[in-house]
């Protein structure tokens, strides 16, 4: 379910509010096979699934920056911001993975618009993210994220 503003001064009254909860979406081994590729990281914890079984987690695990870049796709299901020019990430105030994210298994976003507060030709928000896995009990991801919207 996603919220729709129209403008900045409609997110501006948001500031502080619950956003909800994304849709889940599996990590396939794919996708992480896909990521290493384009990243470079190819450790057999992520890419070998049959030495993977064997090693700390019993399976392969997604790479903690996989799992953060798959905010913006969940944050996307959760807010719309409308009737601004651009849309940027502005980065990060912190970010801890507490539970890996094993391959195959479903992670989806809760989100609390944590702050609105103005820059030069526009505003930045703070929101405050949890990456949930279907059925863990700790989150793959607890972030701060930020980004700028323009006018």
């Amino acid at each position: 379910m996603s919220v729709t503003v129209n403008g900045i001064d409609e997110l501006k009254k948001l500031a502080g509010s619950d956003l909800g909860t994304s849709e889940w979406i599996e990590v396939t081994q794919r996708r992480i096979d896909t990521f290493a590729d384009a990243t470079g990281d190819h450790q057999w914890i992520h890419v070998d699934p049959e030495r993977a079984k064997e090693g700390p987690f019993g399976a392969p695990i997604a790479h903690g920056y996989l799992t953060l870049s798959l905010f913006i796709p969940l944050f996307t299901e959760l807010l719309d911001v409308q009737g601004v020019t651009t849309k940027v990430n502005y980065g990060l105030n912190k970010v801890r993975f507490p539970s890996p994210v094993k391959a195959a298994s479903r992670i989806r976003l809760v989100g609390r618009l944590a702050g609105v507060e103005d820059v030069p030709g526009g505003v930045q928000i703070t929101v405050d993210g949890t990456i949930e896995i279907e059925g863990g009990t700790k989150p793959a991801a607890v972030l701060q994220s930020l980004s700028r919207f323009y006018a």
